[in-house]
């Protein structure tokens, strides 16, 4: 991984710039960088939403850290995350994910994967707030 082989995996309240977790992947041995987004949409399950709180447990970037070095030991690839906890507006980025390899495959399925097991196993809970005033949480057992 660049800048000394440092695991980038944190959590923010504030607003994100996959930039950065790109910057966190690059290097010269590496022919393609795939940054993954995630954002906040405007509907879910025919519903409007209107916004989006995140919360996360104490030790989500823990979980997060931990997730990252795994896949980052399993595929032999550097890569970097960040999720962002707070209220979160439509259009407002939830996750920043980068991936950098040789050859733009591994890349792509290295940040697939890294996506799903962050989603599953890091402890991090959604609240949606829908147009019409009610709410649900999403993933808040797992």
């Amino acid at each position: 991984m660049s800048d000394g082989g440092e695991l980038r995996a944190w959590i923010s309240d504030q607003p994100l710039d996959p930039a950065e977790v790109e910057k966190a992947v690059l290097g010269p041995e590496h022919g393609a960088v795939v940054v993954f987004t995630g954002m906040v949409r405007n509907h879910d399950g025919g519903q409007a939403v209107s916004t989006l709180e995140y919360s996360a447990h104490p030790e989500a970037e823990k979980f997060l850290r931990r997730v990252c070095a795994e896949v980052a030991e399993s595929s032999g690839l550097p890569v970097a995350a960040v999720h962002r906890i707070g209220p979160l507006a439509i259009g407002d980025l939830a996750i920043a994910v980068a991936v950098a390899a040789p050859h733009r495959a591994e890349a792509f399925t290295t940040c697939a994967t890294l996506v799903d097991r962050i989603k599953h196993e890091v402890p991090i809970w959604k609240r949606q707030l829908f147009a019409d005033g009610l709410s649900e949480w999403v993933n808040a057992c797992g």
